[in-house]
């Protein structure tokens, strides 16, 4: 192929990811580019001006102990919700990745929770938390343990809120895992039941190292979905008590729209976003890393 046909050719592949290219741009690209401009400014939601501040509001941030806090609530969240995710979502694909109706019938019923609103499923746990009167506490009563007010205590409210979190999404990543279970060929099965190849072995030796790219997608996923969190905790505790729930998106909507105060809210998002690409960054670079040893 002469150089001028060589050209062409590139130049015509190069149309095909043209629109892919424009959209990503618009819609990833730009908006980054933004907000990082606007995190160098003082800027006011109710009027037009806006004076540049260089790091300033970055420097806020690193003395705000308000800051610290939600950043600490968001990340212990995650830290939380994750690894009960991919464990639980696992398990639950792990007993369900049989034939009939019965399995059927429990993969929908563990999945339908998912497509509830927040609304819902915030609504039904404040009530099955309440002290005294809710269900959780009827249960502790009956078993003769003592009420816990498990939303307004400091300790018990995040990680009852990840539970929460838990039970409501745990349907996607169980049939991303459903999945991935079932494009494991059956003859690699077959011929480890040939061998009397016991169950555990059967499931550390070739369910789980098949399932390792699956464990990470879900890991990654369920580490991006965590730390947004924000609407369950709005509804269920308003960041309370004593700022224990608070998130870090809470802390960027108060301060854009209850504040005013759109540069610093832009600010913190653009730490949030740093924080979670270095989350999902080492996760990745963690997991290649063990390939690498397996090999």
């Amino acid at each position: 192929m002469s150089a001028v046909g060589l050209r062409r050719s590139r130049l015509s592949n190069g149309l095909f990811v043209l629109p892919f290219v424009a959209i990503y741009a618009l819609l990833v690209l730009w908006p980054l580019a933004k907000g990082m401009a606007i995190s160098l400014h003082d800027h006011d939601l109710l009027s037009d001006d806006s004076f540049y501040v260089g790091l300033d509001n970055y420097v806020q941030l690193a003395g705000d102990e308000v800051f610290h806090q939600v950043m600490w609530n968001t990340v212990k969240f995650v830290l939380i919700s994750t690894p009960i995710f991919v464990i639980v979502s696992l398990a639950l694909a792990l007993a369900l990745n049989r034939p009939g109706r019965l399995g059927a019938l429990l993969r929908g019923t563990f999945f339908c929770a998912s497509v509830f609103s927040v609304t819902i499923i915030t609504l039904v746990w404040k009530l099955a938390l309440m002290p005294e009167r809710g269900l959780v506490s009827q249960f502790l009563n009956k078993l003769g343990l003592p009420d816990m007010a498990l939303l307004s205590s400091d300790a018990l409210a995040l990680p009852t809120i990840a539970l929460v979190t838990v039970w409501w999404i745990i349907g996607l990543p169980m049939i991303l895992f459903l999945s991935a279970l079932q494009q494991i060929p059956s003859d690699i099965y077959e011929a480890a039941a040939l061998d009397n190849t016991s169950r555990w072995r059967t499931l550390t030796r070739i369910t789980l190292p098949s399932l390792s790219r699956t464990i990470v997608l879900v890991a990654v996923i369920e580490v991006i979905r965590e730390f947004q969190v924000f609407p369950q905790i709005m509804l269920m505790t308003n960041g309370g008590p004593n700022n224990s729930t608070r998130p870090i998106v809470q802390f960027i909507y108060e301060q854009a729209f209850m504040q005013l105060s759109l540069g610093y809210a832009t600010a913190a998002s653009q730490v949030l976003f740093a924080v979670m690409l270095i989350g999902v960054s080492l996760q990745l670079w963690l997991e290649r890393d063990r390939k690498g040893v397996r090999q």
